[in-house]
């Protein structure tokens, strides 16, 4: 295990960094697809530029035994017909890192080829695509992983406004960073500039009868829509209200949740036997955890990162305070949604 405090400036300093970088590539929208004459390349770029970033930080902080598991390897980016790409990751990059090479860039994404086992980093570069191109809200989610669970999480939201009251969906000039060390509660950073220790993130139970709002994907097929409805339903007829959910997408969710934005995020199976990823819920999950909120599948049982890259032993997730959390359980128990 890496020195807890070194090991948390690491992660803030990478994620950071690439936020700056994911700015870029995200201004720059049109004329990253001018030059790979592709239209979803720009957040191909902004993955490969991130996961280089934070691959390299990593490595420079704490040693080159660094482990990750990054969702992204440079194998495809080496090859000749995909050179525009390689420029392309080259010059986002080259904005934080200036005297990075070709060689350099591509060495730093595979640090990210670590196997998901015993103790390690896993990233997801960009999460949130559709919501990247839209210039709309997405993640950088990091997070150290240990005996089966996340204890370090560091999430950047460059889009994502502190204001409750700034509209969701259109670029914020500064963003969040949100970062924790299991058992030590959670802080919340500008994104781009952030200062340690930071502000202090802690979220209130709802009180009974309180109108709750869930936090639900722009993109619908990310979760079970009907199946969301009928909870909803469900907690209405049993004295909790609710309102119009917050549509934003990514793991920012949990952030929004863990701050108190929104009161519940169901990520609600869409298929049978779909496995979420490990990288799209570690940081996230222990950044709400550590605002005071529960997660847990659809089950009620705890996530668990053990399995490799997959949440192989687990089905949805569930991220609420703990009132609303019992609630949601208990609804997906009586409608028979688990055993679906």
């Amino acid at each position: 295990m890496h020195d807890p405090n070194a090991a948390l400036e690491a992660a803030i300093a990478g994620v950071s960094q690439a936020a700056a970088v994911c700015r870029h590539v995200q201004r720059s929208l049109d004329e990253v697809r001018s030059i790979t004459k592709d239209d979803r390349s720009p957040v191909t770029v902004a993955d490969f530029a991130a996961q280089a970033i934070i691959g390299r930080t990593l490595r420079d902080r704490l040693g080159p035994g660094v482990r990750l598991v990054g969702e992204e390897d440079a194998h495809a980016l080496r090859q000749d017909d995909h050179a525009p790409h390689r420029r392309a990751v080259l010059d986002a990059v080259t904005r934080v890192w200036p005297e990075a090479g070709e060689d350099d860039v591509l060495d730093a994404i595979d640090v990210g080829n670590a196997e998901a086992s015993g103790s390690f980093w896993t990233l997801d570069p960009v999460d949130g695509t559709k919501g990247f191109l839209r210039n709309q809200q997405y993640a950088i989610a990091l997070a150290f992983i240990e005996d089966g669970r996340p204890v370090i999480g560091v999430m950047g939201c460059p889009n994502l406004p502190i204001s409750f009251e700034a509209p969701l969906d259109v670029p914020d000039s500064t963003g969040c960073l949100y970062a924790c060390i299991a058992g030590r509660g959670v802080t919340q950073h500008a994104c781009e500039r952030p200062q340690i220790p930071g502000t202090p993130v802690r979220r209130d139970d709802k009180a009974p009868g309180e109108p709750v709002s869930v936090c639900a994907s722009v993109e619908k097929a990310h979760s079970n829509v009907s199946d969301t409805d009928r909870i909803l339903d469900y907690l209405a007829a049993h004295g909790q209200p609710t309102r119009e959910p917050t549509r934003l997408d990514s793991q920012a969710k949990y952030a929004v949740v863990a701050r108190g934005q929104a009161d519940a995020y169901l990520r609600l199976p869409t298929r049978k036997g779909y496995v979420e990823r490990i990288w799209d819920h570690a940081a996230g999950s222990l950044i709400a955890t550590e605002a005071g909120c529960v997660v847990s599948d659809i089950t009620g049982q705890p996530l668990d990162f053990s399995q490799g890259m997959g949440l192989e032993r687990n089905r949805g997730v569930i991220c609420a305070p703990p009132s609303v959390h019992a609630k949601v359980i208990d609804a997906i128990r009586d409608l028979g949604i688990a055993a679906g």
